[in-house]
């Protein structure tokens, strides 16, 4: 295993190193959104089934959060280098046929392998962050960079879509992957340091479709519910989940060489932080799920104008993730820089309870109010959770941390999705044909049959974005009375100048 030693402050290289690192999480991160504004030139160009649009959209995600676990493991047992130039190139291969692809299916699949690319690179950057930064104050800084520039990413997938169909063909928007993997592959095994668990055991192949089948049924039925409501398929899609995920565990409990070992979470704060990354990634795509809707919908923007809009909520992100880490090492306590940022995002759920029909201002500032506060909670928990845990195990945990953010971003959806769908239904008129009454984009698709349906849809998606709204900052408000009684205990770790992790035996 090569890693630097402990507590050595990284150099020019480690910092050369971590902008490479950045181009794949940048690049995975907006493959999530960059299809938005392509897909009506798909359907024109290969004419996919209504079927087939859906998991042209939704493979990438599915497979993505499906194999989070497997790879994180498989990292810690290959390498994490080599396991992220495996993924790059495959990354780039995919990128490449889906770009040229003729057939829905075609596509469908190369999607699917931009997931598997994409499950293999995202927690072996942020492993490998681990790895470069030994020093408490410097990794703290650099995963800072690494959350700001994973939550930049799905807000620029969206514009870069949105641009490249303006003035190419709708292969562009994955050609631009290439350069940056080609870089990679380049550059990859000259900076970056190799390393793995010296003694990771065998790897447990049960694990696999158990990890599959306990993540896959509870995201797919969470991302259905905000569109087609709470039916009995869903709920057995989540329960079915949630059944498989208590034998996962029970495999990890007792497997000689379970794939997550169950002493990661006797890491001080590694618990906690799991938990809460699962609520801040709720209340970034519970908000998402109705300000770009609002944006298009009832400002009336178009795709482009609405995602270039959008940009303007991401630019306070690249100043509040380094101030949460610099309060930290100037003493205050992280419990308290995590509170604060709960706090600060509530707050901007609460201004979103105020906007009406026509509140450009107010909805973008809430935006830029609540996304800074959570880009600092998740700065910091992905600090306490990386600097608990022993370096060999480095990718299990990262990919701990990222599966609870696709947890909590399908639930944000649901749950908040489901509260102003409801209050949607209730407040539109009961005179409203069918199609109006399930949601905005229905009644606005018939608004010309109807006078004033169109200002009372509108009215009644306000009305519903406020109401989820208010129910979003009160779990944040939770949360942040949440953080302050799980992380007060656990020791400031930059302050202290070393981490406070277990010993790779698990002790």
């Amino acid at each position: 295993m090569t890693t630097n030693p402990t507590n050595t402050r990284a150099g020019r290289r480690e910092w050369t190193a971590l902008g490479v690192l950045m181009l794949p999480l940048l690049l995975v991160s907006m493959d999530v959104s960059v299809l938005y504004f392509a897909i009506p030139a798909i359907s024109a160009d290969l004419e996919p089934t209504g079927t087939q649009l859906l998991w042209i959209f939704d493979i990438y995600a599915f497979v993505l959060a499906g194999l989070l676990m497997t790879m994180g493991s498989l990292g810690d047992r290959i390498g994490r280098r080599r396991l992220l130039l495996i993924g790059a190139a495959a990354f780039g291969a995919a990128s490449l046929v889906a770009a040229y692809a003729n057939s829905a299916e075609t596509l469908i699949a190369a999607r699917a392998v931009l997931g598997i690319g994409g499950a293999t690179l995202m927690p072996s950057t942020l492993a490998l962050v681990r790895t470069l930064f030994t020093d408490p104050a410097q990794r703290a800084k650099a995963i800072a960079t690494w959350s700001g520039v994973m939550t930049a990413g799905v807000a620029l997938g969206s514009v870069l879509s949105g641009v490249l169909v303006e003035f190419f063909w709708w292969g562009s928007v994955f050609l631009v992957n290439l350069p940056a993997m080609a870089l990679l592959l380049l550059l990859g095994p000259v900076l970056l340091p190799e390393s793995k668990d010296p003694a990771p055991g065998r790897f447990d192949w049960l694990s696999v479709p158990l990890s599959m089948a306990a993540v896959l049924p509870v995201i797919y039925g969470l991302k259905e519910i905000p569109s087609n409501g709470w039916n009995v398929g869903y709920v057995v899609s989540i329960t079915v989940g949630l059944l498989f995920a208590t034998l996962f565990v029970q495999r990890q409990r007792t497997a000689t060489s379970p794939m997550i070992s169950p002493a990661l979470f006797r890491g001080r704060g590694f618990s906690p932080a799991v938990a809460l990354n699962l609520v801040a990634t709720f209340g970034v795509m519970g908000s998402t799920y109705f300000t770009t809707q609002y944006l298009q919908s009832v400002l009336d923007k178009s795709a482009l104008e609405a995602a270039l809009w959008a940009l303007l909520p991401s630019l306070p992100i690249g100043i509040a993730a380094p101030l949460a880490t610099r309060l930290v090492q100037k003493g205050m306590d992280r419990a308290y820089v995590v509170t604060a940022g709960f706090a600060i995002a509530a707050s901007g759920y609460a201004l979103l309870a105020f906007a009406g029909t026509d509140a450009l201002g107010l909805v973008l500032l809430a935006c830029g109010v609540l996304a800074s506060g959570l880009v600092m909670v998740m700065s910091q928990i992905m600090d306490l959770a990386l600097g608990s845990v022993p370096v060999e195990r480095a990718g299990s945990a990262s990919s701990l941390m990222e599966t609870s953010g696709e947890f909590g971003g399908a639930l944000g959806m649901a749950v908040l999705g489901s509260i102003g769908t409801a209050i949607y239904r209730h407040e539109i008129p009961a005179s409203a044909p069918d199609a109006a009454r399930e949601t905005l984009g229905g009644a606005l698709a018939i608004a010309d049959q109807v006078p004033g349906l169109a200002a009372a849809a509108r009215a009644a998606f306000a009305g519903g974005m406020q109401g989820a709204a208010i129910a979003g900052a009160a779990v944040l408000v939770g949360a942040a009375v949440l953080a302050t009684a799980t992380l007060r205990r656990v020791r400031n770790m930059q302050s202290a100048g070393q981490t406070d992790q277990l010993s790779p035996s698990g002790v």
